[in-house]
Formats: structure tokens, sequence, C-alpha cells
């Protein structure tokens, strides 16, 4: 039995600690009234973060960036996170998922047990518009993998700040160990692409 939260969840193991200072500004939370929020992303350095940008996936290396602590017009508080794509030939692909602990790839204890959570959501928006980009959870196989697996599809980016979310209701959520993935192809973005996002994390329902 894992260990009750503050947030009416049980956790699969404790999360990863970290020296970073708590956020100066909490974010404004998008939560419905009756929800509370488990937090993937809000401000660079908040201790409330529950999962590490650790997992990069295709050619990340070579075609990708990923700056945790932009200071570009943020959606809320003083941050948010600035992906930068430039594919080297048709062919590339890449992304990054949040990882509970950092690296875990589902060959390792770990990961959170997000029962009663309802749905996924967060903020994204474009540098030009048009940016094609997808988003999910969960998917990673191993014997500590993810139980549930749940995805936006792609979806096209505009220059506002936009809410987006993802319905968990009816999944297994007793181990995710990917809290939040992102995916780009040069396919739907052969120019490459520049894209933010702010305020990731679950409801929980009270």
């Amino acid at each position: 039995m894992g260990l009750i939260t503050s947030f009416g969840c049980r956790e699969a193991a404790k999360p990863a600690k970290t020296d970073a200072a708590p956020s100066a500004s909490p974010p404004e939370s998008t939560a419905s009234p009756a929800a509370q929020r488990f937090v993937v992303y809000a401000e660079h350095g908040s201790k409330e973060h529950r999962f590490a940008p650790s997992g990069h996936l295709g050619d990340f290396a070579a075609t990708a960036k990923m700056d945790m602590a932009c200071a570009e017009q943020p959606r809320s508080g003083n941050t948010c996170v600035m992906v930068t794509y430039s594919p080297k030939d048709s062919t590339s692909w890449c992304g990054a998922y949040w990882l509970h602990p950092a690296k875990n790839w589902g060959d390792q204890p770990g990961g959170h047990d997000l029962r009663g959570a309802t749905r996924l959501t967060f903020w994204a928006r474009g540098e030009k518009g048009g940016e094609v980009v997808e988003f999910k959870l969960g998917g990673l196989p191993g014997e500590f993998g993810d139980t549930a697996e749940a995805t936006t599809g792609p979806i096209k980016l505009t220059t506002d700040w936009r809410e987006h979310s993802i319905p968990l209701r009816g999944l297994d959520l007793s181990r995710i160990v990917g809290g939040f993935a992102w995916l780009v192809t040069a396919a739907d973005n052969p120019d490459g692409c520049t894209f933010y996002l702010d305020d990731i994390g679950f409801e929980i329902a009270k």
C-alpha cells in the first residue's frame, strides 16, 4: 500500500528529493473547485514537481533543446518551458518524458499511484502558430512500467496560451511513471518549431 498524499491519492514511491527553492509566486491553479493539483510543472525550481523531465526520445540530443526556466511570456508565475526543435532530415522525430524517478524507463521501482485523477491538464502555445505537437502520459513498458497510456493525438498550436486536457476516467492509474510527454516530427514540422508549456498537472478528485 502506498503512502497517502495531501492530494488524496497514494504514491507508488517517494518523489526524488530536490534542493530547489519553492516558487516565489505560485502559479494560478486551473483545477476545478472540487479538485486538487498533482504537479508536473508549475515554476522552475518548484518543490511541487513530482516528475523529472529526464527522458529523451528519438534524436532529441541532435535536434531539440528544452529550457525549463524560460521567462518569455509565461502563462503564470515567472517561468515556463520552451522547446526548440530543428530537424536534420525528413525522418527526424523526437520527444521528452517527465519521469519518476528521473531516467526511469520502467525498469526500476517508482511511479505515482494517481487513482482518483480525472484528467491531466496543461497550457501550450506556439511561437508562430501552426506547430504540430502530440502530448501524452504513460505507455512505458517494463517490469515497473506504466499501467495506463493516453494521448491528445497531434495538436496544432496557436500563438495564444490555450488549455488542453487528457481525460483519465476509467484508466488504471495505479502506477504512472511517465507523467507527461511531448512528441514532434519533421513530417509535421518540416521547418522545425518552437513551442511553450506551462501549468502541467493532474486534477485529483477530493
